[in-house]
């Protein structure tokens, strides 16, 4: 089973809390890199100040003074520093007392003259230090001669502010991480409100208010395209749901008026006893009533499959104009009593397609428009072709309200209720026809004006052969 994804308020809290944490700790970092330079730079000065002491006093020693004197009291100023002078042979000719330089002595690479990246830091007996070394040349004129001067001071103070400094930055940094991250979890909370309101109108649609709309100025603009897309969506729902309601109840009377006629003539014949002639009658009109009632039932799944687009096409060449003339013959009898020439114009050329489903699509424009049509008219198949489609055109005489136009591919919708109690189908020929035209990747059209009523059935040349 696949785990669920994380929330979008952890991650977005995540990712600013650890983009926040980065930040301070890059930030704490920084500042005590800063502070432990600036101390370097500072201790680095007072040995300099120092080293340039001990090499003044070198050059400027009178000769009957000792050097360790003009030593002592060149570096008697600075009591936190020690200074130790070694010859060219290593031998001490001075040093102060109270530390061990001998690490530093043995670090060798003297340097001309003392900056801070000179500075070398050691621990000995517990203590931390911080030193350089200096080599110079000193002595009488013309008897010059090498000098180490090692200086360093105790660190010890600069290292217990530095770790308490330390220790309060990075406890300052974790609870200020810690405040980012329940900031950020608070205004992700905040700006998930908005989600929120909207989530709580949509549990709050059911089908009795599939009318309620979300308003996209009401909301924050990063919203706006999710309510406009949510309102087209439940404007798509809410047709389709008018609509499915409206063919169920269209259904439920449909099959009452067959099921109520079947009822009524077994009532009818069981309420006397009967010859075997009145029986059979009886029998007759109830078939007539199952007929339709399985045409009718047929025509609804033929419907449901193309909604779920499960109608399978058996492509093969379909010759439009002998489709016309067979169906022109099958229908010559009912034009005939019914006063009405059938006519077929024009050429177009052959389809791939299902060759039943055309020919029904095309008998249920022939017989909606021979039914429609006055005595003494004409039903005429018009066919054309077009560099990218195929026409075929069913006209017959006649207007029909503009109002219907937009509804007659409507299942059971018919211009005229009173047809309902006819007999004359259900109202889903049309629909079927549309659906036909569909799955061939077409469309069906009417028009209706200056007498004349057309519907148009469009089949794209990629069909074709």
């Amino acid at each position: 089973m696949s785990r669920r994804p994380v929330s979008l308020a952890l991650r977005v809290t995540v990712r600013v809390g650890l983009a926040t944490c980065l930040l301070f700790l890059g930030f704490g970092w920084v500042i005590e890199r800063s502070i432990e330079h600036h101390f370097v730079e500072q201790d680095a000065g007072v040995l300099a100040g120092v080293a340039r002491a001990v090499v003044t006093a070198l050059d400027t020693r009178p000769a009957q003074v000792p050097l360790h004197e003009v030593l002592a009291r060149a570096v008697s100023a600075e009591k936190r520093v020690f200074v130790s002078v070694t010859g060219a042979d290593g031998s001490r000719l001075y040093a102060t007392p109270g530390a061990d330089l001998s690490p530093l002595l043995a670090a060798g690479s003297p340097a001309v003259q003392i900056a801070a990246g000179d500075v070398r830091v050691w621990r000995t007996d517990g203590r931390r230090y911080r030193g350089a070394l200096l080599r110079i040349d000193a002595g009488l004129p013309g008897h010059l001669r090498p000098i180490t001067v090692a200086v360093a001071m105790s660190t010890d103070f600069h290292q217990h502010f530095l770790d308490w400094f330390r220790h309060t930055l990075w406890l300052t940094a974790a609870f200020a991480c810690l405040m980012a991250i329940a900031a950020a979890w608070l205004a992700v909370q905040r700006g998930h409100a908005p989600l929120r309101d909207v989530s709580a109108r949509i549990r709050g649609i059911t089908s009795a208010r599939l009318d309620t709309r979300l308003a996209p100025e009401a909301v924050p603009v990063e919203l706006a395209e999710l309510a406009t897309s949510f309102n087209d969506m439940l404007e798509r729902i809410e047709d389709s749901f008018r609509r499915l309601s409206a063919v169920s109840a269209d259904i439920a009377h449909e099959l009452r008026t067959p099921v109520t006629n079947l009822a009524t003539q077994t009532q009818v014949a069981l309420g006397r006893a009967r010859d075997a002639a009145a029986y059979r009658e009886i029998l007759y009109s109830n078939l007539e009533e199952y007929e339709r009632l399985s045409k009718m039932i047929g025509d609804m799944l033929f419907l449901a499959q193309a909604d779920n687009r499960r109608l399978r096409l058996e492509r093969d060449a379909v010759d439009l104009a002998a489709e016309s003339q067979a169906l022109f013959e099958f229908f010559e009898a009912w034009a005939e009593d019914r006063g009405v020439a059938l006519q077929l114009r024009g050429d177009a050329p052959s389809v791939q397609g299902d060759r039943l489903m055309l020919r029904r699509a095309l008998s249920n424009l022939l017989s909606n428009a021979i039914r429609h049509a006055p005595a003494g008219s004409s039903v005429s198949v018009r066919l054309s072709s077009e560099p990218d489609a195929v026409e075929i055109a069913v006209e017959n005489p006649g207007d029909i309200d503009p109002t219907h136009l937009p509804r007659l591919f409507e299942r059971f919708y018919r211009a005229d209720p009173a047809r309902r109690h006819t007999g004359e189908g259900a109202g889903l020929g049309l629909a079927i026809v549309k659906s036909i035209a569909e799955a061939h990747g077409g469309s069906v059209s009417i028009e209706s004006a200056d007498g004349c009523t057309r519907f148009v059935i469009r089949l794209p040349r990629a069909s074709m052969t």
